[in-house]
């Protein structure tokens, strides 16, 4: 397995470290998402067999459990553990965060059904959740109201992800879609690992999505709580999850088989849809949500 650190250069839905990010926060902010980026890779990229995942994992967590202690770290992710122990000194980031992360790739070395949306939405909650209060730490936000719109954000942009590789995962053998939500719409578990697409199949996915999007609209009101800068950047990570979730749905809900991204000329949309985010329209949706 390859141990280097990633770049960022990963496909995303929603900017990282982009010039609205407070230069002063550029290089914490790209720190966590190195160690998240890395992590999951550890997990998901790569023909290396669960149990070497796992022991990687476990080094990884060792490496930072080192850094946290203000030890150094291995030299094996030394370009991921420098750079986020120097942001773990200067900005005091949570521990159980950091932790908290770890635990979901490490669940996803092992599991491969979740039961029902509580069940996926506890992995969102450890997988997406910690990222967006990591960041709001680094912005000294931490009011219950502006953690649970961050949450609702978070875990709207990891189940967008989930649709969006609806066929990606399934040839991974994993399938994030709740046991509960197959069988309502009579879904054979079976069809989504052999990426047999069908009618049944697109009405899921359009349930998913819309359970998605009500999520997104529900953390919306956040943008309007962070100013400058950030609260702009929070801007276009919304409208990049729900234009990901309008692509899905353009496309007939065919994710088994297709995998929408967004292209450069998406920019011009976002843009002007994160300007036309007003304070009454995200509380009017959260509402509606």
């Amino acid at each position: 397995m390859d141990n280097r650190a990633v770049s960022v250069e990963h496909y995303e839905n929603f900017p990282v470290a982009s010039l609205l990010c407070p230069p002063r926060l550029r290089p914490a902010v790209a720190a966590i998402y190195h160690y998240a980026r890395t992590a999951d890779d550890l997990a998901d990229e790569g023909d290396a067999a669960p149990a070497e995942r796992l022991e990687a994992l476990a080094a990884y967590r060792a490496d930072l459990l080192a850094v946290v202690a203000g030890q150094a770290p291995s030299p094996r992710w030394r370009a991921v553990f420098e750079p986020l122990a120097r942001a773990i000194g200067t900005y005091g980031l949570p521990t159980p965060l950091l932790l908290d992360l770890l635990s979901a790739f490490e669940q996803d070395v092992v599991k491969q059904r979740y039961r029902d949306r509580a069940e996926l939405l506890d992995y969102c909650r450890r997988s997406a959740n910690p990222v967006g209060r990591l960041l709001l730490h680094l912005h000294g936000v931490d009011d219950a109201e502006s953690l649970a719109h961050s949450d609702a954000i978070c875990s709207a942009l990891q189940l967008v992800n989930f649709w969006q590789d609806l066929g990606i995962d399934a040839s991974r053998g994993r399938i994030y879609a709740p046991e509960g939500d197959l069988a309502r719409y009579g879904v054979n578990p079976d069809d989504l690992l052999a990426r047999r697409d069908g009618p049944a199949v697109h009405r899921l996915v359009a349930e998913e999505v819309a359970w998605a999007r009500g999520l997104m609209l529900a953390g919306a009101p956040l943008v309007h709580r962070l100013g400058g800068r950030a609260g702009w950047e929070l801007r276009l990570v919304v409208q990049g999850g729900l234009r990901i979730a309008e692509r899905i749905e353009r496309i007939g809900c065919t994710t088994l088989v297709a995998r929408p991204v967004l292209r450069w000329h998406d920019a011009l949309a976002l843009g002007w849809r994160a300007l036309a985010m007003r304070r009454r329209d995200t509380h009017v949706a959260a509402e509606a949500a």
